[in-house]
């Protein structure tokens, strides 16, 4: 219930800063590490023909945990519902399709989520 109501409140704080809805482009950013992990690396949202692709660049690095994955977030929080790919390697580039189902726009942060534990391992504010 706590991260639904979390949730919720993230997305109002979206709707309030008028960041909601598509984008044409890339959006960017860099990884910090969370939880004490080290995360870093360059992450890029883009779009192509098929939708949204979140891309991971040649220089990320996890320093390894269990069940790794992509999501997204809003000012620096998770948001729950928001995983599309488990990692493939704690290292080095690799992308995810985002389901159309999931509006991109609505998110300012990419995540490498711990699913099994519920922590951040790190987080890319996109610009």
């Amino acid at each position: 219930m706590i991260r639904h109501t979390i949730a919720i409140a993230a997305f109002a704080l979206t709707l309030a800063s008028g960041t909601v809805g598509a984008f044409a482009g890339e959006r960017s950013g860099q990884f910090t590490g969370a939880s004490n992990h080290v995360t870093s690396g360059g992450v890029t949202v883009s779009k192509d023909a098929q939708g949204y692709i979140v891309t991971l660049g040649p220089q990320f690095f996890l320093d390894g945990a269990p069940d790794p994955k992509v999501g997204f977030g809003v000012n620096g929080k998770y948001v729950d519902g928001t995983l599309i790919g488990l990692l493939k390697s704690n290292t080095g580039s690799q992308s995810f399709r985002v389901p159309a189902s999931l509006n991109v726009g609505s998110f300012t942060d990419v995540f490498i989520w711990c699913e099994k534990f519920s922590v951040p391992l790190g987080s890319a504010r996109l610009n």
